[in-house]
């Protein structure tokens, strides 16, 4: 195994680690506030997914990242 395989492997895997605790994060966070205030369940579902939007973004800047590393 060279190098570039393992510095591949490393920035999808390091990559990821942020977007995935980010998302537990955003949707343990949407479930709490749906059973504090049921009323605008579809403005938080609407909120939550755009920011795990943005959040998945970030895992796949690394997946490209990876995909250019030569």
């Amino acid at each position: 195994m060279d190098l570039t395989q393992l510095a591949k492997a490393l920035a999808i895997g390091i990559g990821a680690i942020g977007p995935g605790i980010g998302l537990g994060i955003i949707g343990g966070k949407a479930v709490e506030a749906v059973g504090r205030n049921p009323e605008v369940t579809g403005q938080i579902r609407t909120i939550m997914i755009l920011g795990m939007a943005f959040t998945e973004a970030v895992a796949i800047y690394a997946l490209v990242i990876s995909l250019i590393i030569s």
